[in-house]
Protein backbone atom coordinates (compact mmCIF):
# COMPACT_ATOMS: atom_id res chain seq x y z
CA UNK A 1 0.00 0.00 0.00
CA UNK A 2 1.21 3.14 -0.76
CA UNK A 3 2.38 5.74 1.76
CA UNK A 4 -0.35 8.06 2.52
CA UNK A 5 0.67 11.85 1.21
CA UNK A 6 0.92 14.46 3.61
CA UNK A 7 1.40 18.73 3.36
CA UNK A 8 2.76 20.98 6.26
CA UNK A 9 1.19 24.47 5.12
CA UNK A 10 3.01 27.14 6.97
CA UNK A 11 2.03 30.78 7.27
CA UNK A 12 3.32 33.36 9.56
CA UNK A 13 -0.73 34.51 9.08
CA UNK A 14 -3.58 33.62 11.64
CA UNK A 15 -4.85 31.47 9.30
CA UNK A 16 -3.68 29.13 6.07
CA UNK A 17 -5.63 30.32 2.63
CA UNK A 18 -8.74 28.26 2.03
CA UNK A 19 -7.83 28.27 -1.44
CA UNK A 20 -5.05 26.67 -0.79
CA UNK A 21 -6.14 23.75 1.05
CA UNK A 22 -8.77 23.04 -1.32
CA UNK A 23 -5.90 23.06 -4.24
CA UNK A 24 -4.10 20.40 -1.99
CA UNK A 25 -6.59 18.52 -1.29
CA UNK A 26 -7.64 18.27 -5.62
CA UNK A 27 -3.87 17.71 -5.92
CA UNK A 28 -4.12 14.28 -4.54
CA UNK A 29 -2.68 15.20 -0.67
CA UNK A 30 -4.69 13.25 2.05
CA UNK A 31 -3.82 14.86 5.50
CA UNK A 32 -3.10 18.33 5.52
CA UNK A 33 -2.02 20.29 8.46
CA UNK A 34 -1.92 24.12 9.35
CA UNK A 35 0.50 25.59 10.96
CA UNK A 36 -0.26 29.21 11.68
CA UNK A 37 1.41 32.08 12.98
CA UNK A 38 4.92 31.05 12.29
CA UNK A 39 8.09 32.54 12.32
CA UNK A 40 11.52 32.31 10.05
CA UNK A 41 13.40 30.70 12.90
CA UNK A 42 10.58 28.03 13.53
CA UNK A 43 11.03 26.76 9.71
CA UNK A 44 13.90 24.77 10.23
CA UNK A 45 12.52 22.19 13.30
CA UNK A 46 9.34 22.21 11.55
CA UNK A 47 10.65 20.90 8.20
CA UNK A 48 13.63 19.01 10.35
CA UNK A 49 10.47 17.15 12.81
CA UNK A 50 8.56 16.05 9.20
CA UNK A 51 11.47 14.94 7.63
CA UNK A 52 12.57 12.70 10.44
CA UNK A 53 9.45 10.98 11.27
CA UNK A 54 9.19 9.05 8.12
CA UNK A 55 10.94 5.76 6.36
CA UNK A 56 13.21 7.42 3.30
CA UNK A 57 11.65 5.30 1.31
CA UNK A 58 8.53 7.71 2.40
CA UNK A 59 10.37 10.78 2.21
CA UNK A 60 8.71 11.67 -1.31
CA UNK A 61 4.66 11.44 -0.17
CA UNK A 62 5.49 14.30 2.35
CA UNK A 63 5.06 17.87 1.07
CA UNK A 64 5.92 21.28 2.95
CA UNK A 65 3.91 24.60 1.60
CA UNK A 66 5.11 28.16 2.50
CA UNK A 67 1.94 31.16 2.66
CA UNK A 68 1.47 34.31 3.85
CA UNK A 69 1.46 37.96 2.36
CA UNK A 70 5.22 38.75 2.35
CA UNK A 71 7.43 37.53 -0.69
CA UNK A 72 10.70 37.83 1.28
CA UNK A 73 9.72 36.20 4.00
CA UNK A 74 8.34 32.82 1.87
CA UNK A 75 11.99 32.94 0.08
CA UNK A 76 13.88 33.18 3.41
CA UNK A 77 11.28 30.14 4.76
CA UNK A 78 12.16 28.12 1.28
CA UNK A 79 15.65 28.69 1.72
CA UNK A 80 15.27 27.92 5.24
CA UNK A 81 13.43 24.65 4.88
CA UNK A 82 15.67 23.52 2.07
CA UNK A 83 18.88 23.91 4.63
CA UNK A 84 17.57 21.82 7.09
CA UNK A 85 17.05 18.68 5.14
CA UNK A 86 19.75 16.18 3.48
CA UNK A 87 19.21 12.70 1.80
CA UNK A 88 17.59 10.14 2.52
CA UNK A 89 14.81 12.28 4.14
CA UNK A 90 14.63 15.39 2.01
CA UNK A 91 11.32 16.13 0.68
CA UNK A 92 9.94 18.67 -1.54
CA UNK A 93 9.26 23.03 -0.40
CA UNK A 94 6.61 25.07 -2.13
CA UNK A 95 6.24 28.98 -1.57
CA UNK A 96 3.39 30.51 -2.77
CA UNK A 97 2.52 33.28 -0.85
CA UNK A 98 -1.25 34.69 -1.35
CA UNK A 99 -1.29 32.45 -4.70
CA UNK A 100 0.91 35.74 -5.59
CA UNK A 101 4.09 33.62 -7.50
CA UNK A 102 1.72 31.49 -9.59
CA UNK A 103 -0.36 34.38 -10.01
CA UNK A 104 1.65 36.86 -11.11
CA UNK A 105 3.55 33.77 -13.30
CA UNK A 106 0.12 33.22 -15.08
CA UNK A 107 -0.33 36.96 -15.47
CA UNK A 108 3.05 37.32 -17.33
CA UNK A 109 2.47 34.53 -19.22
CA UNK A 110 -0.92 35.33 -20.87
CA UNK A 111 0.57 38.67 -21.60
CA UNK A 112 3.09 36.95 -23.64
CA UNK A 113 0.60 34.91 -25.26
CA UNK A 114 -1.52 37.65 -26.76
CA UNK A 115 1.81 39.12 -27.49
CA UNK A 116 2.73 36.42 -29.49
CA UNK A 117 -1.07 36.18 -30.80
CA UNK A 118 -0.46 40.19 -32.61
CA UNK A 119 2.83 39.05 -34.15
CA UNK A 120 5.83 39.80 -31.19
CA UNK A 121 8.22 37.98 -29.76
CA UNK A 122 7.37 38.53 -26.10
CA UNK A 123 8.33 40.95 -23.48
CA UNK A 124 11.62 41.70 -24.31
CA UNK A 125 12.42 44.92 -24.68
CA UNK A 126 9.15 46.45 -23.72
CA UNK A 127 8.32 48.93 -21.22
CA UNK A 128 5.83 47.46 -18.66
CA UNK A 129 3.91 49.56 -16.12
CA UNK A 130 2.72 47.84 -12.94
CA UNK A 131 0.44 49.54 -11.13
CA UNK A 132 -0.39 48.35 -7.54
CA UNK A 133 3.68 47.66 -7.40
CA UNK A 134 2.92 47.69 -3.41
CA UNK A 135 1.62 44.25 -3.18
CA UNK A 136 3.03 40.51 -3.59
CA UNK A 137 1.47 39.80 -7.02
CA UNK A 138 2.37 43.32 -8.47
CA UNK A 139 6.03 43.07 -7.61
CA UNK A 140 6.66 39.89 -8.32
CA UNK A 141 5.08 40.25 -11.80
CA UNK A 142 7.13 43.25 -12.19
CA UNK A 143 10.31 40.87 -11.77
CA UNK A 144 8.99 38.33 -13.80
CA UNK A 145 9.01 40.32 -16.71
CA UNK A 146 12.46 42.32 -15.96
CA UNK A 147 13.68 38.58 -15.86
CA UNK A 148 12.63 38.08 -19.77
CA UNK A 149 13.75 41.29 -20.69
CA UNK A 150 11.33 44.09 -20.32
CA UNK A 151 11.82 46.99 -18.55
CA UNK A 152 9.81 47.10 -15.62
CA UNK A 153 8.39 50.40 -13.80
CA UNK A 154 7.06 49.46 -10.55
CA UNK A 155 3.93 51.94 -9.82
CA UNK A 156 2.83 53.03 -6.31
CA UNK A 157 0.14 55.66 -5.39
CA UNK A 158 1.62 56.53 -1.91
CA UNK A 159 4.97 57.43 -2.56
CA UNK A 160 7.84 56.76 -4.02
CA UNK A 161 9.61 54.73 -1.03
CA UNK A 162 7.47 51.74 -1.40
CA UNK A 163 8.14 50.43 -4.60
CA UNK A 164 11.92 51.71 -4.50
CA UNK A 165 12.20 49.56 -1.76
CA UNK A 166 10.54 46.68 -3.32
CA UNK A 167 12.78 47.64 -6.41
CA UNK A 168 16.16 47.38 -4.21
CA UNK A 169 15.22 43.77 -2.04
CA UNK A 170 14.25 41.87 -5.63
CA UNK A 171 17.31 43.48 -7.45
CA UNK A 172 19.01 41.89 -4.26
CA UNK A 173 17.25 38.79 -4.59
CA UNK A 174 17.02 37.83 -8.83
CA UNK A 175 19.85 40.59 -9.97
CA UNK A 176 16.73 42.63 -11.43
CA UNK A 177 16.72 45.92 -12.42
CA UNK A 178 13.43 47.69 -12.10
CA UNK A 179 12.37 51.65 -12.01
CA UNK A 180 10.16 53.21 -9.57
CA UNK A 181 7.37 55.22 -9.69
CA UNK A 182 4.58 57.58 -7.11
CA UNK A 183 1.30 58.05 -9.62
CA UNK A 184 -1.12 59.49 -6.69
CA UNK A 185 -3.19 61.05 -9.25
CA UNK A 186 -4.67 61.66 -12.98
CA UNK A 187 -2.16 63.94 -13.96
CA UNK A 188 1.16 61.35 -12.98
CA UNK A 189 -0.57 58.97 -14.27
CA UNK A 190 -1.02 60.38 -17.72
CA UNK A 191 2.81 61.74 -17.14
CA UNK A 192 3.39 57.88 -17.18
CA UNK A 193 1.52 56.17 -19.83
CA UNK A 194 2.99 57.38 -23.21
CA UNK A 195 5.85 55.19 -22.78
CA UNK A 196 4.06 52.20 -21.92
CA UNK A 197 3.76 49.20 -24.40
CA UNK A 198 1.85 46.61 -21.50
CA UNK A 199 -0.06 48.30 -18.37
CA UNK A 200 -0.18 45.43 -15.70
CA UNK A 201 -2.75 46.26 -13.08
CA UNK A 202 -2.31 44.26 -9.74
CA UNK A 203 -4.14 46.98 -7.68
CA UNK A 204 -7.19 46.28 -4.31
CA UNK A 205 -10.04 44.30 -5.60
CA UNK A 206 -12.90 47.02 -6.54
CA UNK A 207 -10.53 49.63 -7.21
CA UNK A 208 -10.48 51.65 -10.60
CA UNK A 209 -6.72 52.71 -11.22
CA UNK A 210 -7.38 53.33 -14.73
CA UNK A 211 -10.09 54.92 -16.92
CA UNK A 212 -10.32 56.01 -20.63
CA UNK A 213 -9.17 59.57 -19.66
CA UNK A 214 -5.93 57.99 -19.14
CA UNK A 215 -5.87 55.45 -21.45
CA UNK A 216 -6.19 58.26 -24.01
CA UNK A 217 -2.33 58.71 -23.51
CA UNK A 218 -1.22 54.96 -24.31
CA UNK A 219 -0.43 55.52 -27.71
CA UNK A 220 2.03 53.04 -27.73
CA UNK A 221 -0.07 50.32 -26.03
CA UNK A 222 0.05 46.37 -26.84
CA UNK A 223 -1.65 44.70 -23.94
CA UNK A 224 -3.52 45.96 -20.83
CA UNK A 225 -3.83 43.44 -18.42
CA UNK A 226 -5.74 43.15 -15.01
CA UNK A 227 -6.46 40.76 -12.17
CA UNK A 228 -8.94 42.33 -10.59
CA UNK A 229 -12.16 39.92 -10.67
CA UNK A 230 -14.54 42.46 -7.94
CA UNK A 231 -16.50 45.39 -10.05
CA UNK A 232 -15.43 47.95 -11.10
CA UNK A 233 -12.13 46.68 -12.71
CA UNK A 234 -9.31 47.96 -12.43
CA UNK A 235 -8.90 49.01 -15.75
CA UNK A 236 -12.11 50.40 -17.15
CA UNK A 237 -12.82 48.47 -20.52
CA UNK A 238 -11.68 45.13 -19.05
CA UNK A 239 -13.71 41.91 -18.79
CA UNK A 240 -12.83 39.51 -16.33
CA UNK A 241 -13.20 36.78 -19.15
CA UNK A 242 -10.91 38.85 -21.77
CA UNK A 243 -8.49 37.22 -23.14
CA UNK A 244 -6.75 39.44 -26.24
CA UNK A 245 -9.93 40.81 -26.97
CA UNK A 246 -9.80 44.50 -28.69
CA UNK A 247 -9.45 47.06 -25.25
CA UNK A 248 -11.40 50.40 -25.60
CA UNK A 249 -10.40 53.56 -24.48
CA UNK A 250 -6.79 53.13 -25.86
CA UNK A 251 -5.57 55.02 -28.83
CA UNK A 252 -4.68 52.35 -31.43
CA UNK A 253 -0.95 51.95 -32.00
CA UNK A 254 -0.86 49.98 -35.39
CA UNK A 255 -3.53 47.40 -34.55
CA UNK A 256 -6.01 47.62 -30.92
CA UNK A 257 -4.60 46.61 -27.56
CA UNK A 258 -5.34 43.62 -26.39
CA UNK A 259 -7.16 43.17 -23.16
CA UNK A 260 -6.49 40.42 -20.61
CA UNK A 261 -9.07 39.77 -17.68
CA UNK A 262 -9.26 38.27 -14.65
CA UNK A 263 -10.38 35.29 -15.01
CA UNK A 264 -8.26 33.99 -17.78
CA UNK A 265 -5.12 34.63 -15.52
CA UNK A 266 -6.80 32.69 -13.27
CA UNK A 267 -7.56 29.88 -15.36
CA UNK A 268 -3.69 29.79 -15.63
CA UNK A 269 -2.78 30.15 -12.58
CA UNK A 270 -5.18 27.22 -11.15
CA UNK A 271 -3.54 24.92 -13.55
CA UNK A 272 0.05 26.05 -12.38
CA UNK A 273 -0.63 25.47 -8.89
CA UNK A 274 -2.80 22.42 -9.31
CA UNK A 275 0.46 20.63 -11.13
CA UNK A 276 3.23 22.14 -9.12
CA UNK A 277 1.80 20.54 -6.31
CA UNK A 278 1.21 17.42 -8.03
CA UNK A 279 5.15 17.52 -9.04
CA UNK A 280 6.14 18.25 -5.15
CA UNK A 281 5.26 13.96 -5.22
CA UNK A 282 5.76 13.06 -8.21
CA UNK A 283 9.63 12.44 -8.49
CA UNK A 284 11.88 10.41 -6.73
CA UNK A 285 14.24 13.82 -5.95
CA UNK A 286 13.11 16.70 -3.80
CA UNK A 287 12.13 20.14 -5.22
CA UNK A 288 12.39 23.39 -3.67
CA UNK A 289 9.49 25.23 -5.79
CA UNK A 290 9.32 29.41 -6.00
CA UNK A 291 8.79 32.36 -8.56
CA UNK A 292 11.00 30.44 -11.76
CA UNK A 293 8.79 27.83 -11.20
CA UNK A 294 5.63 29.10 -11.41
CA UNK A 295 6.96 30.90 -14.32
CA UNK A 296 7.91 27.68 -16.35
CA UNK A 297 4.57 26.03 -16.03
CA UNK A 298 2.89 28.73 -16.46
CA UNK A 299 4.33 29.41 -19.97
CA UNK A 300 3.87 25.32 -20.87
CA UNK A 301 -0.06 26.06 -19.80
CA UNK A 302 -0.46 29.41 -21.95
CA UNK A 303 1.24 27.85 -25.32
Amino acid sequence: MEAPKILHMLTPLAAVSPFDVNMAADAGFRVIVPYTGITLDQVTGLAQDAMFSRNPDHARFTGLFIGGRDAGLALDMLDAARKAMFPPFSFSVFADPSGAFTTAAALVAVVERALRRSGRAGLNGLSVLVFGATGVVGSVAGVIAAQVGARVTLVSYRGLAPVEAKAAEFKARFGVVMAAADAPDDRAKNALLPGADVVLCCGRAGVQVLGPQHLAHAGRLLVAADINAVPPAGIEGIGAMDDGSPLTGAPPSGSPAGAIGAIAVGGVKFQVQHRLLREMTAGAEPRAFGVEDAYRIARDVAM
